[in-house]
């Protein structure tokens, strides 16, 4: 029987399980629909999404199933028991401390011999599974049938078919969870010898665990340090010999324990799946297949990406975005209507002009900070999130990650890392968070430096664009600048940055058409984000440039920029746009795009100026993520190095420029 821990505030049944609350916890690969069953069994928004990294924090709900309270707990995505990655982790300190009355893995129905190694684990640990088989829908379109019901008894636990994005099998899934479970869990065995060591080593330890002593022991014997830790801490004075035990025995087996384990792993998952998976021999290949075939297929993938970075990136949020959506907002709304209607409003209820000038002045918190937020910002990261939350319902960006990945090793990354670097093109601050779904220090340090220095985030992107799309050649130098800043730097950081090259794998979800509500409700919530951080931070900022032109210290900046700015052939004006960059990437951008309608910048300075400020340093926001994540020594490293990348780049474009006589 599944055994439910007790909550305190519940009354527990006489065998000691607890019959009106529960404690679940999704468990399973990236990519296998733990967030879509989460959001269909909760009714609560996470975001969804078709690749590794969107759970790195835990996300819970609540849903009540025939008066039973449950508590649900999406987990990030981890591959065995064993952790290697920080979101592994982190989905592995639930299982052991949080002590979940039920734990439902969730795995892929189309990998199910694959991603069954783990169920196993799972049960040897002694805790409470539900199996969950997804993507049904997919594995029966493509010829696959799985015998549900002898699976079931094959693992002596509840094993349920979903399609979680058609909600098909939620409600039989529903009724488990609340329910008793079965009697007894399978039994599953290895070799004699391995069976025989695992048990020498448990015979020593006398502690009390919240998961089996084999699964402590096999832990051990891979070198689990975590897992040593509590054993150490509960066994006391007797870890000693536990220690020396499992020393003798990594010895003897230095050379092919983990082979051996894994081998035997997937002796005892082809035993169980013989007569319970059949996969048709013929059967035809759906248009996604295809697809996904083109996608991760260089002379048909990179034709594929530039014609979803033209027709994404360039005309949906460049042109109509940061072009049509912000003439009308911007020059339309806040210049034709609400700016004069608040500068009269102002005028006539606030009578000195210095206060006056907080709200309705040059830097005030109407006419420059809410009309930046609401009149530039917000039309380009809408359509921003638009565009990629159709890339990522559809299944396309994992693809993208294999088909980089060659190209990304050559700068100490692999093709995992393109989740963040997308990721930044929507907000950095939010891309640097997800660097820790890296699986080495390395890898997240030289990701935290590319996205700080060459990834513009959506708004200055948006921005950027619509202003050079204007001028011939410009957009071109831009885009061929970032591309070199970011190989070049990459390619340094990757021989100096110490660690070891990470390994590869990611999971592959089906390759399908977006679903409208799904890309609606995607896109509602990360603007809702968006906004909710960065209103806040245009206000402060237009209040600070405020303070700082009363009390001349804005002037006394500037003046100290002005070298530099002269250095890299800009006016003294074009200061002021990197004194806002200082608050946010897109606060520079939309400065930039008032120093452009104004006249002051030719088209070589435009350039100049947008290259430079890309490169700039990054938002407070961001640094403030970068000193939490990286610590300080390397977030104040990186920070340093971007500005003299940035300026130093700015330098040499503007000399060449200048020489060549191109703009």
């Amino acid at each position: 029987m599944l055994k439910f821990r007790k909550k305190p505030s519940c009354t527990p049944a006489p065998d000691g399980t607890c019959t009106c609350c529960r404690k679940v916890a999704l468990v399973g690969n990236p990519n296998v629909g733990k967030s879509v069953l989460f959001n269909a069994l909760t009714g609560a928004y996470v975001t969804v999404s078709n690749y590794p990294g969107t759970s790195v924090e835990v996300s819970r709900g609540t849903v009540l199933v025939n008066g039973v309270q449950c508590e649900i707990v999406d987990t990030p995505g981890m591959y065995s028991i064993l952790p290697i990655t920080e979101e592994e982790r982190v989905a592995r300190e639930i299982l052991l401390h949080e002590s979940p009355d039920v734990v439902v893995h969730v795995l892929d129905a189309r990998n199910l011999e694959r991603m069954l190694s783990m169920t196993l684990q799972l049960i040897e640990a002694g805790l409470p599974v539900i199996l969950v088989i997804n993507i049904m829908d997919e594995a029966e379109r493509m010829g696959i049938s799985i015998d549900i019901p002898l699976l079931q008894e094959k693992l002596g636990i509840p094993v349920v078919g979903t399609a979680a994005a058609k909600k098909r099998g939620l409600q039989e899934l529903k009724e488990i969870i609340v329910g008793d479970g079965h009697s007894k869990n399978a039994v599953f065995g290895y070799g004699k010898r391995l069976e025989a060591d695992l048990l020498e080593i448990m015979s020593l330890m006398a502690g009390s665990y919240t998961i089996s002593k084999k699964s402590l022991v096999l832990l051990l014997l891979q070198r689990d340090e975590e897992v040593a830790a509590i054993v150490r801490e509960t066994e006391g004075a007797e870890f000693a010999a536990i220690e020396e035990k499992v020393r003798e025995k990594m010895f003897a087996r230095r050379a092919s324990f983990h082979l051996e384990l894994s081998l035997e792993r997937k002796a005892v998952v082809k035993g169980i799946l013989d007569g319970v998976f059949f996969a048709s021999a013929e059967r035809n290949q759906v248009m996604g297949e295809r697809l996904s075939g083109w996608a991760v297929r260089p002379l048909t993938g990179i034709p594929l990406l530039l014609a979803a970075l033209y027709f994404g990136l360039y005309k949906f949020v460049g042109e109509f975005g940061a072009g049509t959506l912000v003439d009308f907002l911007e020059g339309v709304v806040f210049e034709g209507y609400i700016s004069p209607w608040m500068v009269s409003l102002f005028n006539t209820i606030i009578p000195w002009e210095t206060l006056r000038d907080l709200f309705v002045g040059e830097y005030g918190i109407v006419t420059l900070g809410l009309r930046y937020a609401i009149g530039i910002i917000l039309p380009i990261v809408t359509t921003f999130f638009l565009f990629f939350s159709v890339l990522e319902d559809s299944g396309y960006f994992p693809r993208l990650a294999l088909l980089v990945d060659r190209l990304f090793k050559k700068i100490g990354l692999n093709g995992r890392a393109v989740i963040p670097m997308v990721l930044g093109f929507g907000c950095d601050t939010m891309a640097t968070m997800v660097t820790r779904t890296l699986e080495t220090v390395r890898g997240r340090i030289i990701a935290t430096l590319l996205l700080a220095l060459a990834i513009p985030c959506s708004a200055q992107l948006g921005v950027i664009l619509a202003l050079l799309a204007k001028i011939p050649g410009a957009l071109a130098v831009w885009s061929a600048s970032m591309i070199l800043v970011f190989l070049l730097v990459g390619l340094l950081a990757s021989r100096v940055v110490p660690g070891e090259s990470p390994m590869f794998y990611m999971e592959l979800p089906p390759m399908r058409l977006p679903q409208f509500s799904n890309v609606l409700t995607k896109t509602y919530s990360r603007v809702q984000w968006y906004l909710v951080e960065i209103i806040p931070l245009f206000i402060l900022a237009s209040f600070l440039l405020w303070l700082g032109k009363i009390t001349n210290f804005l002037q006394v900046v500037v003046s100290w920029m002005k070298p530099v700015m002269a250095l890299i052939g800009l006016p003294q004006e074009t200061a002021v746009a990197f004194i806002f960059g200082f608050f946010r990437r897109d606060y520079g951008a939309a400065g930039l795009y008032d120093l452009q309608t104004s006249g002051i910048l030719d088209a070589r300075q435009l350039t100049v100026a947008a290259v430079t400020l890309t490169l700039f340093v990054p938002c407070i926001a961001q640094f403030l993520i970068m000193l939490k994540e990286r610590g300080t020594k390397v977030a104040v490293s990186i920070a340093v190095l971007v500005s003299l990348v940035a300026f130093t780049s700015g330098y040499l474009l503007n000399e060449f420029l200048f020489l060549t006589g191109i703009l």
